[in-house]
């Protein structure tokens, strides 16, 4: 599958950093943009980046057009403000622009979202995205697995998210009741 990851100024860039890398482990072609934020939140948490296929402010890129829509998007995090724009139509940059290509050519797009606690008109954003054929997919993992480490926790959302995408992975222990 060829999937356009976003990593947007949300913390949480663990969740993109760990999708971008797991990715490019089971073969698929990874085109990667860094929004604007992003790189500030990356010297708040201590962690690197992987550098960008598309620069954020590069409406020409291929992702920006329907025509050579990726087959899948993944947002993760995804910030309010991304979320906003997303829900609002406003394509001011390449991620919200990409976005808007996946929600009209009916193509997989997944937010993952990271912010707590959720305010009214962010519930009413994630409405209006899920309404438009996006899939909101919080930053919640499970417990019945038990984890033991942050990576484990990392690794149940991001094999949520390749799950809403139709990749398989064993990122995480299913649910055996």
């Amino acid at each position: 599958m060829r999937i356009l990851l976003a990593i947007t100024g949300a913390s949480g860039l663990v969740y993109g950093i760990r999708l971008y890398a797991v990715l490019k482990e089971l073969g698929h072609e990874v085109w990667l943009v860094n929004g604007s934020g992003a790189k500030a939140v990356a010297e708040a948490e201590g962690v690197e980046l992987p550098k960008p296929d598309f620069e954020y402010t590069d409406m020409g890129a291929p992702c920006a057009s329907g025509s050579n829509a990726p087959d899948a998007m993944i947002i993760a995090p995804c910030s309010m403000k991304t979320l906003g724009e997303i829900a609002s139509g406003i394509g001011s940059n390449l991620v919200s622009r990409s976005a808007e290509v996946m929600l009209k050519e009916r193509r997989k797009l997944v937010l993952v979202t990271r912010e707590a606690p959720l305010s009214y008109i962010a519930i009413k954003n994630m409405e209006k995205v899920t309404l438009a054929g996006g899939v909101i997919l919080p930053a919640s993992p499970g417990f019945y697995s038990k984890p033991k480490t942050i990576e484990e926790l990392v690794d149940f959302v991001c094999g949520k998210a390749l799950d809403q995408v139709g990749i398989k992975h064993e990122l995480y222990k299913r649910w055996k009741a």
